[in-house]
């Protein structure tokens, strides 16, 4: 049996309005209850107001009353694993801290990363 937070990353990805890039994402992340919360990429014509499925997962889940994570599963349809990008590695950083991102395919490979790794020398709140 497969892990439920990567069959509900790659659920969630099929449910992306990618219109303009057609490169489907979906995320999926476990808050310390053993939560899911899913999100996947909504894109706008304008490009700058599209969200990211990571961001819209951290997002819905703190709407949802989470404040502590456990890991994030990210889900594209690449051979090259995709990591998220640099503002969705911010907002990890500072709502779910040092969090295990599990990368994931359509064929079932995967990699595991930590965020530091990701994002080293991250800016936070300690700074201001």
């Amino acid at each position: 049996m497969r892990d439920p937070l990567i069959e509900a990353a790659l659920e969630v990805r099929r449910n992306a309005h990618a219109p303009f890039s057609h490169f489907q994402v979906g995320a999926a992340i476990e808050d310390a209850d053993g939560r899911i919360h899913t999100g996947c990429n909504v894109e706008n014509s304008t490009y700058g107001l599209t969200l990211c499925a990571e961001r819209l997962a951290v997002f819905k889940a703190i709407s949802e009353g989470a404040r502590q994570f456990r890991r994030i599963v990210v889900a594209a349809d690449t051979e090259t694993l995709t990591p998220p990008c640099g503002a969705c590695r911010q907002i990890l950083w500072e709502f779910a801290a040092d969090i295990e991102v599990v990368l994931v395919n359509l064929t079932g490979k995967t990699e595991t990363h930590r965020i530091k790794d990701l994002l080293p020398r991250a800016f936070d709140a300690s700074f201001l």
